[in-house]
């Protein structure tokens, strides 16, 4: 289990949810997988111009993906039951496009707001169009340092992938890797003290990568303190 660093202090990013999410929908979710989809929408929708979601989408969702393999299904499994848990439910609404001599048949679905029924009957009664530019919601490729932090340091708070993000137009991939390799081998899981190795290097070169562990430590060892 990863060790949560907490959530960031400042100015930060919220995903505003219902007070009916709380009342009525959460004592009643009682599987795993279809609270973390509807979560997971209710994000979506929070940050996203999209009413809807393809099903497509969702399937192609890493972060998505990722947080339902923690379920006792795979994760594919998973998302499709808890799809039509949260249809069954009321939750979300699907509409369904039919498959033509170009394209296969794919589900949209839309939570049960609003603006969510309302886009679904105006799709009803126009037809629901190849293409809606700017609707769909796009899956962002997570960069690669994101996960090299995860994977050795821990989750990320959206100011941490801000600074993530400076530091990767900043300095090589390769540096990067191995300040936090050098922040783990000491013991010291925090971006803070990969990026003072990080700035340490640019100003006084590279450190040889032949130097101990030790020598590591004794020389960044006085900058952070966790």
């Amino acid at each position: 289990m990863k060790l949560f660093s907490g959530f960031a202090t400042g100015r930060v990013e919220v995903t505003p949810l219902p007070n009916q999410f709380f009342s009525e929908l959460l004592p009643a979710i009682d599987d795993l997988a279809e609270l973390k989809v509807t979560l997971h929408m209710l994000w979506l929708s929070a940050h996203s111009k999209a009413v809807y979601a393809r099903a497509s989408d969702l399937r192609a969702d890493r972060t998505l993906m990722q947080s339902l393999a923690a379920t006792d299904d795979a994760p594919a499994q998973a998302l499709e039951r808890a799809l039509d848990s949260a249809t069954q439910r009321g939750a979300l609404l699907r509409l369904n496009i039919p498959a033509d001599g170009e394209t296969a048949g794919d589900d949209l679905y839309f939570l049960n707001t609003e603006p969510g029924r309302r886009a679904i009957e105006k799709m009803q009664s126009t037809g629901i169009p190849r293409s809606q530019p700017g609707e769909p919601v796009a899956i962002a490729e997570r960069p690669n340092i994101f996960a090299l932090y995860e994977k050795n340091i821990g989750l990320l708070t959206p100011m941490l992938a801000e600074e993530l993000k400076d530091a990767e137009q900043q300095y090589p991939a390769e540096w990067i890797a191995e300040a936090i390799k050098i922040a783990v081998e000491n013991n010291k899981r925090s971006w803070s003290y990969a990026r003072r190795i990080l700035e340490r290097w640019k100003t006084e070169g590279r450190a040889d990568k032949s130097k101990s562990k030790s020598w590591y430590g004794d020389k960044y060892g006085k900058f952070v303190k966790r």
